[in-house]
C-alpha cells in the first residue's frame, strides 16, 4: 500500500523518535563499514557446503517479529532473501560504539532498515534456512516506510528507487539492460574493435536528422550542442588511422517523448575501415543473435503481438519497391503534391515543413509498423540518407536497416568518403535548415576537411537502447531507470522540508 500524508508523517515521526533513542544510546545509525561475507542467495544455494559455517549477511529488513526471547527477521539483498533467527541466549549484548544491537533493541528496528547479521548457517525446526544470529549490527536507519505495493505510474517513474524495491521485476529489467550493453561490448571487443570515448559537446552537431540541445561553455564563451549522434567524431578517428572503433554513451535529441524515443538515451556506433555494407549486414546478423541471446536467453520472441525468430534467414526489401507497391509512387520521380495526397489518403499528418524526403519517410513508417521481421531495408534513396555512399545507380545509397517488431532497430551504411560529394550534400541539408527544417543536418566544414586528407572506405553502424526496449516489450520511459519528468513536488514533501522553499 501507499501512505497518505498523515499516515506517512506519523510513521516518520515514530522512526525519528527511534533514531534519536539510538543516538542517545551511543549508536552511529549510519556507519561507514559493513563486513558481509556472503549474499543471501549464495548461502541458500550452497547450504549443504556452508551448513554450520559462520557467515555474515547484510541487507534490508523486509519483515521483523519478536516473541519474548525469540526474534525472526527477513533480510533481502539484491540476490534474494534469507531469515535471521535470534534468541536471547545467542545474540550478543548491546555494544553501541561498534553498532551492535542486543535483543532489547530489536523494537528500535523497522522494515526498510539495513542491518548486518553474523552467525552459523542452520535450518530451523520448520526447515527454514537461517542465520543463527550471534551479532546484529545496524547499518542504516530508514525514516520512511517502504510501501507494500506501488501501482501509480507517475509515482513509479518519479521514485524508481521505491519502484524497484516494491516491484522486483522492474529491477531485473535493468539487470538485463546492463547485460545488453555488456554483450554489445563483448562482441565488438572480441572482433577487434577499440572503444574510444568521444565528446558529448560539439561546435557543430550532425550524423542524424534531429533538433539538438544547446548549451554555453563559459570557458570559451561559445555555444555548444549536445551530440545527436556519435558518427562524425568516430569517422574522424578512421581518418586518424584507426580501423575498427566504437563508442557507447548518451546522445541527446530535443524532441518529444514517444513510446520508442526519449530526448536522452544511450546508443552505440561502430565504424569499420575497408568493410562495406554487405560485410556490415552479415556482421550485424551475428551481433544481434549474440547480444539478444546473452540478454534474454533466447532468439524466439513473442512481443506486443509480434512473433519473431531471429534464427531464420533475414529478408531483404528494396526501399523504392516497397513504396511503389504500397502507394504507387516512384520515389525518384514524384512531387510533394503526390506525396501529400498519399499521406492524406492513409490518414497521416501533412505539415507545412514537410518535404519529399520527410513525406516519403512517413509513408515508409506507415508500412514498417506492421512488419515483424527480421527484414533488412536496403537501397534507401540518396535524398533520405545524406551521409551514405551511393550505389552505382546514383539514386540510392548503400544503407541497411533492420526492421523488427514494427520498428527500425539500427542503421548502417557504406560510409561516404568523397569530400566534394559530402560537401554538396551538406549544402543541400543546410538549405533545408534555412527553409525551416530544424532537423536537417548542419554544414560541418571541419569534417569535410578531414575527408580531404583522406578516409578509407568503411562501413558504419549504430543502434540505441531502443533495441532493448523493443525486445523487452516496454515503452521508452519504462525502459530506462530514471526518465525525465517535469519537476514537481507533492504536498507531503513540501511540508516535511519547509526550509527548501519548494
Amino acid at each position: 500500500m501507499a501512505y497518505d500524508m498523515a499516515t506517512l508523517k506519523d510513521y516518520r515521526n515514530e522512526r525519528l523518535r527511534k533514531l534519536q533513542e539510538l543516538k542517545d544510546l551511543g549508536f552511529d545509525p549510519y556507519p561507514a563499514e559493513a563486513h558481509r561475507t556472503h549474499s543471501a542467495q549464495i548461502v541458500i544455494d550452497q547450504f549443504d557446503a556452508l551448513q554450520g559455517s559462520v557467515v555474515t549477511i547484510a541487507g534490508r529488513i523486509m519483515a521483523i517479529r519478536k516473541f519474548g526471547k525469540l526474534g525472526f527477521i527477513v533480510v533481502r539483498d539484491q540476490s534474494g532473501s534469507i531469515q535471521l533467527f535470534l534468541t536471547a541466549d545467542h545474540v550478543a549484548s548491546l555494544e553501541a560504539t561498534g553498532g551492535v544491537l542486543g535483543m532489547d533493541q530489536l523494537p528500535l528496528l523497522d522494515t526498510g532498515d539495513f542491518i548486518e547479521a553474523t552467525g552459523p548457517l542452520i535450518k530451523t525446526k520448520t526447515g527454514e534456512i537461517s542465520v543463527d544470529v550471534q551479532q546484529l549490527r545496524l547499518l542504516t536507519k530508514s525514516l520512511r516506510p517502504m510501501p507494500t505495493e506501488l501501482t501509480s505510474k507517475e509515482e513509479r517513474l518519479r521514485r524508481r528507487y521505491v519502484d524497484m524495491n516494491v516491484n522486483l521485476d522492474i529491477r531485473e529489467r535493468f539487470v538485463r539492460r546492463s547485460k545488453f550493453w555488456q554483450a554489445t561490448r563483448t562482441f565488438l571487443n572480441d572482433h577487434g574493435f577499440a572503444e574510444i570515448n568521444i565528446p558529448v559537446l560539439e561546435h557543430t552537431t550532425g550524423g542524424a536528422d534531429a533538433n539538438p540541445f544547446v548549451t554555453h561553455m563559459d570557458a570559451l564563451d561559445q555555444d555548444f550542442y549536445l551530440r545527436i549522434s556519435h558518427e562524425l567524431p568516430l569517422k574522424r578517428l578512421l581518418g586518424a588511422g584507426f580501423e575498427k572503433v566504437y563508442d557507447i554513451g548518451p546522445r541527446f535529441r530535443n524532441e518529444n517523448y514517444s513510446d520508442e524515443h526519449l530526448p536522452e538515451h544511450v546508443a552505440m556506433e561502430w565504424y569499420w575501415a575497408y568493410a562495406n555494407w554487405q560485410d556490415g549486414m552479415a556482421f550485424m546478423e551475428e551481433m544481434y543473435k549474440f547480444v539478444l541471446k546473452e540478454t534474454f536467453g533466447t532468439l524466439q520472441f513473442q512481443v506486443n503481438g509480434f512473433t519473431v525468430d531471429l534464427e531464420k534467414p533475414w529478408e531483404r526489401w528494396d526501399y523504392a519497391d516497397v513504396i511503389r507497391q504500397h502507394y504507387d509512387i516512384d520515389v525518384y520521380n514524384t512531387t510533394i503534391e503526390q506525396v501529400a495526397t498519399q499521406l492524406q489518403a492513409h490518414g497521416l499528418e501533412v505539415e507545412k515543413a514537410d518535404s519529399i524526403p520527410r513525406g516519403i519517410d512517413k509513408l515508409w513508417k506507415n508500412v514498417r509498423k506492421d512488419v515483424a521481421g527480421p527484414v533488412w531495408l536496403i537501397n534507401t534513396p540518396k535524398f533520405v540518407s545524406p551521409l551514405s555512399k551511393s550505389n552505382p545507380d546514383g539514386q540510392s545509397v548503400q544503407r541497411f536497416q533492420p526492421v523488427i517488431l514494427g520498428s527500425e532497430l539500427g542503421n548502417g551504411f557504406s560510409e561516404l568518403n568523397d569530400p566534394l560529394d559530402q560537401y554538396h550534400r551538406f549544402v543541400e541539408q543546410q538549405k533545408m535548415r534555412e527553409s525551416g527544417d530544424e532537423e536537417a543536418m548542419m554544414l560541418d566544414i571541419d569534417y569535410v576537411e578531414m575527408l580531404e586528407y583522406g578516409m578509407p572506405p568503411a562501413c558504419g553502424w549504430g543502434y540505441s537502447e531502443r533495441v532493448f526496449w523493443m525486445f523487452e516489450g516496454v515503452t521508452a520511459r519504462e525502459g530506462v531507470p530514471f526518465p525525465q519528468l517535469r519537476l514537481e513536488y507533492d504536498e507531503t514533501t513540501k511540508e516535511l522540508y519547509p526550509e527548501a522553499n519548494l
